[in-house]
């Protein structure tokens, strides 16, 4: 199988940049599940854009490096913040019905925001731009899209990247591609607490390093510090948008904890508010109370929210929200320029699978949408399809039996990684114990995967959590101070 360009994710940014490459040539777009699956489904808070006239990109620019810490790459977001406007006319133009007032776009606040940018519909953003980019992708006649596709490995071949080796109804195939995109999204499931759904195995980091990329701020894992304090998986998020409208947080004894930790209280940056949590819930609950909040207005603005809490038998118009930090956003990732070009050849990667320098040290609040859509939509301008297709010889692996013994061992080394990467590289960190126990632990997981000689999905999945959580454990080590989300004890 051949084409002009190959997408791998099928979030926001693969969407967006298959959208944008059908009008230059053929698409083939796989993703490991179906299309709707990915974490944009899940991103309920919007989009942050200066789109009002009380705001500006200087103020925009200004939040973002301050919540990442100054780790960020000031060229990347001023580029990001620039073309956040575009980015949101786009998404309208495409079919997005962003929630208005007299025909004027509403806007929310988030945490370290100081100004109301934030687009969005309902509590239900990312799922609303989900459909509407699929509804467009599906009308395509240059896109194929390929679903429960799981991507094995790159074909590369000196530093030239030819496309993607893939698992597909039982089957090892091989797709050349002109140029191949990653689109993965995260690594979440890497933890044992995350709001990530199961596909975020770190599939695009693990196959990109091992083709020869470099990968940079491994180490700044954001932490969401309001999912609710339920055992689901994953965790169900509380957005930010609920203390945007106004939402306190409460320790056990009732008390606001964080009007004395930092000058925006319940809106410091996540970073922040999750390390203040994570210390209040030693000595008991952590909730989140709206309940000064007219029902009808909860209802209104935050339906899935609503409807969810209720069916924990949770009422947020008279009921405080228990609440816990979880994995959420992967900061850093595969390097890349501002065209989304990596270290191999016709390679291109977009969204959280990447590290652009725009969130440093730790993501703002609704930015993570807006740099997929950006950079998915400047770097089309640079791309044209080959004349003609280089293909390589490549060896397929074989199959193992998802119930087979080595994949029942890959279930399990699963698990383990999750609980050391909960203890090693969790919210709070220790660098004696990460070199000492939580990376040689994960390379003795390595060890045992490496003796599997078939493979699968299951495994391949595992191997590649395991390959990340020694990316991250690796940075963490190395970096000796407190910064953005990396909290060293």
């Amino acid at each position: 199988m051949q084409t002009n360009f190959l997408v791998i994710g099928s979030g926001i940014s693969g969407l967006n940049f298959a959208l944008h490459a059908a009008k230059k040539g053929k698409v083939i777009l796989v993703t490991k599940k179906k299309l709707i699956d990915s974490n944009t489904n899940y991103a309920q808070g919007g989009i942050a854009a200066v789109l009002d006239k009380t705001d500006d990109a200087e103020k925009h620019i200004n939040d973002t490096i301050e919540a990442g810490d100054f780790h960020n790459d000031k060229k990347a977001v001023r580029f990001m913040v620039e073309n956040s406007a575009e980015a949101i006319y786009r998404l309208i133009d495409l079919g997005v019905a962003f929630e208005k007032d007299k025909n004027k776009l509403k806007l929310a606040k988030e945490g370290g925001h100081n100004k109301r940018r934030i687009a969005y519909v309902g509590d239900y953003t990312g799922q609303e731009i989900e459909r509407i980019l699929i509804k467009r992708v599906k009308e395509h006649l240059n896109i194929k899209i390929i679903e429960n596709c799981f991507a094995l490995k790159l074909i590369t071949h000196r530093k030239t990247c030819y496309g993607s080796q893939v698992i597909h109804r039982n089957q090892v195939d091989n797709i050349f591609a002109d140029q191949t995109i990653l689109a993965t999204g995260g690594i979440g499931q890497i933890y044992s607490n995350t709001t990530n759904p199961s596909i975020a195995t770190g599939d695009g980091i693990a196959m990109a390093v091992e083709a020869g990329c470099k990968t940079q701020d491994m180490e700044f894992i954001q932490f969401h510090p309001t999912a609710l304090d339920k055992q689901i998986t994953p965790r169900f998020l509380i957005s930010e948008t609920v203390r945007g409208e106004g939402a306190k947080l409460l320790n056990s004894k009732g008390q606001r904890f964080m009007t004395k930790r930092h000058k925006l209280k319940d809106l410091a940056p996540r970073s922040i508010v999750a390390k203040e949590i994570y210390k209040e819930l030693e000595d008991g609950p952590v909730y989140l109370d709206i309940s000064h909040k007219d029902r009808k207005f909860l209802k209104k603005r935050f339906p899935k929210i609503y409807a969810k809490l209720r069916s924990y038998k949770i009422d947020m118009a008279k009921d405080h929200i228990p609440v816990t930090p979880a994995a959420h956003y992967l900061c850093g990732g595969v390097k890349t320029d501002l065209n989304g070009r990596t270290k191999i050849k016709n390679l291109f990667a977009f969204g959280e699978v990447t590290r652009t320098g725009v969130h440093g040290a730790n993501r703002l609040a609704s930015n993570s949408l807006l740099e997929a859509l950006v950079f998915s939509n400047q770097i089309i301008k640079k791309l044209k399809p080959s004349k003609k297709l280089k293909i390589i010889t490549i060896d397929r692996p074989t199959l193992s039996l998802k119930t087979s013994k080595e994949s029942l061992l890959a279930k399990r080394l699963r698990k383990e990684i999750q609980k050391l990467m909960w203890k090693y590289a969790g919210i709070v960190r220790d660098r004696k114990l990460i070199k000492k126990e939580g990376i040689p632990a994960i390379k003795q997981i390595l060890q045992e995967l490496s003796h599997i000689t078939s493979t699968n999905q299951i495994i391949a999945e595992t191997t590649n959590l395991a390959q990340t959580a020694l990316l991250i454990l690796t940075s963490a080590k190395k970096r000796r101070r407190t910064l953005g989300c990396h909290f060293v004890e």
